[in-house]
């Protein structure tokens, strides 16, 4: 097997969302998966197993697997396309989200993902108002998400986020969220996930297809700019198509490829 590791959703080292790309030549156990997730101990590792023309491909965090990640895949698309020499500009894979396909466009990758969808709530919550220490816009949730709309950009950047109060709370992801005041970025976000083991994700492209629905609709735009405002940062365009799917567009920067004397 070949192990990289993939600074994702940036074109600079060091920066944006770290990323661990396994390239296997057969599947594995799920206890193997977890188990090399963990040495890598990176937010997710992707493992990639070729399948015909078409690829296989599940994450894992250092904890459990996860049904969706963007940086990850953003990665193993890198490495794909710069070190295996894809021929292909559309590469497809197989995922417990469905059929999620890259395509090379220039000198960016572009995903094609599910769009997010929220629900509003109503009622207040008073765990996410004593973690916020102030009564959020808006409130909006599906699955294990909550994407909270606060009223400034700078809260956002500047926030300084209690994790032992996430991690009493239902929803497993908790992401904030702000208009911004820049004329290149459309919102700014912050990614919160202590009880799935990430206490906060450097840049998270699951999270960005509900970001890119919830202010799409505020601001009555399909194509958008969206910084996550992590220490250490990065950059996500979006474009919401007609099909209710949206196109994720980013950079990476291999950073290293990791010798395996190990086998299973």
């Amino acid at each position: 097997m070949r192990l990289f590791t993939v600074d994702a959703f940036t074109d600079t080292p060091f920066c944006g969302n770290p990323a661990g790309v396994c390239i296997l030549e057969r599947a594995l156990s799920n206890k193997d998966y977890l188990k090399i997730a963990q040495e890598v101990n990176l937010s997710e590792t992707a493992f990639v197993v070729p399948k015909g023309e078409t690829f296989l491909l599940r994450w894992f965090t250092p904890k459990n697997e996860v049904d969706l990640c963007g940086h990850a895949t953003l990665a193993t698309a890198k490495i794909l396309f710069d070190k295996l020499q894809m021929p292909n500009k559309v590469l497809e894979f197989e995922t417990k989200s469905g059929i999620l396909k890259v395509e090379k466009k220039d000198t960016v990758l572009q995903m094609n993902f599910p769009l997010g969808q929220l629900k509003p709530l109503q009622e207040s919550d008073v765990i996410l108002e004593k973690f916020l220490n102030e009564k959020p816009l808006s409130i909006n949730v599906d699955k294990d998400w909550c994407v909270l709309e606060l009223a400034d950009e700078d809260h956002v950047k500047n926030f300084k986020p209690d994790f032992s109060l996430l991690r009493s709370h239902h929803k497993k992801i908790v992401v904030i969220t702000a208009k911004s005041k820049q004329e290149h970025h459309d919102f700014v976000s912050r990614v919160f996930g202590p009880a799935i083991g990430i206490d906060e994700d450097p840049v998270t492209g699951s999270a960005h297809c509900y970001l890119a629905s919830f202010w799409a609709g505020k601001l009555n735009k399909s194509t958008l700019v969206g910084y996550q405002a992590s220490k250490r940062g990065g950059v996500v365009h979006y474009e919401i198509t007609d099909n209710q799917r949206v196109l994720l567009r980013g950079d990476c920067v291999i950073m290293s490829e990791m010798l395996i004397d190990w086998s299973f």
